[in-house]
C-alpha cells in the first residue's frame, strides 16, 4: 500500500514538473473564443472590454512575451484590438483595460482555458475563465474542465457567456 501511494505522489510530482516545463510557444496560432465566465457580468457582455471575439494569439517564450489579436464588438460593429503583454513567473501581465494577471489553465492543439485578474482603472477586481478553440466544434471533455474551472473561481453559471454563435467578425 505505501509503494502504490509512493508511486501516486512521485507520478504526480512528475506530471506537475513537466507541465511547469512546457514552451507556450509551440500553441501560437488561431485561437477562437468559445465561452468566457465572469464574476462581473458587465465586463464581458456587448461593448465590455472582455466581450472578445479572439483570432490569434502568439507565445514567444524566448523573449518572454505574449500577443493577442482579437476583436470587440460596440453597437455590433467589430473593433479590431492588438495587445501585447510580458511573462512574469507564472502569468502573463497585461495592460488592457487596467491590469491583467494571465494564466493557463490548460493548453494543447485544440483547447486554451486560461484565468484573468483584472484590476481595472477605479480598483476593481474581476475574474474572468476564458475557452478558446481551434475551430467551431467544442469537446465535451474541455467543455466540462471550463466549466470546473469556472466553479472553482467561484464565477455563477449564469455568468457564463457562449460566443461560438454569435462571433460574425472576420476570421482574420
Amino acid at each position: 500500500m505505501k509503494a502504490l501511494l509512493f508511486s501516486l505522489v512521485v507520478g504526480l510530482l512528475v506530471a506537475s514538473q513537466g507541465e511547469a516545463q512546457t514552451d507556450a510557444s509551440q500553441f501560437t496560432g488561431r485561437w477562437i473564443t468559445h465561452y468566457i465566465a465572469s464574476s462581473n457580468i458587465e465586463k464581458i457582455t456587448e461593448g465590455a472590454p472582455f466581450h472578445i471575439f479572439m483570432r490569434y494569439i502568439e507565445f514567444d517564450e524566448e523573449n518572454g512575451t505574449i500577443l493577442y489579436h482579437f476583436y470587440v464588438k460596440d453597437n455590433g460593429e467589430c473593433i479590431e484590438k492588438y495587445v501585447s503583454g510580458t511573462k512574469e513567473e507564472s502569468f502573463y501581465a497585461v495592460d488592457y483595460a487596467g491590469q491583467n494577471e494571465f494564466r493557463l489553465v490548460h493548453v494543447d492543439s485544440n483547447a486554451l482555458i486560461a484565468h484573468d485578474i483584472n484590476v481595472d482603472a477605479h480598483g476593481k477586481e474581476t475574474e474572468t475563465v476564458q475557452f478558446f478553440g481551434k475551430g467551431n466544434n467544442v469537446d465535451s471533455k474541455y467543455k466540462e474542465e471550463f466549466d470546473n474551472t469556472v466553479r472553482e473561481k467561484g464565477i455563477p453559471e449564469e455568468n457564463v457567456l457562449n460566443f461560438i454563435n454569435i462571433d460574425n467578425c472576420p476570421e482574420e
